[in-house]
């Protein structure tokens, strides 16, 4: 029992490690100037975002997409930039994080 409780709170450690430092990649590539975590800014909230795309199977793909190449009309009149400067490893990490919220 005591095991399982050790290995579960390892788990956790390691998951809100990856979590912070997909949020300071996050933080580092400006997605945090137009999203946050919960509250729409310019941009939808990244909780929104998640919710949205729960569950389909290629959501992962077009947020990686739309990172890369920028969107519009999904959200509202406010377009998304493109950021061509995110690496295509970086443009994943952060859809899988914002789609893991």
């Amino acid at each position: 029992m005591k095991s399982i409780v050790i290995a579960a709170a390892a788990a956790l450690a390691l998951t809100a490690g990856v979590a912070s430092a997909d949020q300071a990649l996050a933080q580092k590539s400006a997605c945090m100037s137009c999203h946050q975590l919960a509250k729409k800014v310019v941009g939808p909230a990244l909780n929104d975002i998640a919710k949205k795309y729960k569950g389909d199977a290629k959501a992962e793909e077009h947020l990686v997409n739309v990172i890369k190449k920028g969107g519009k009309g999904v959200w509202g009149p406010v377009p998304m930039p493109p950021h061509p400067q995110v690496s295509d490893d970086n443009a994943k990490k952060l859809a899988v994080w914002v789609l893991s919220l």
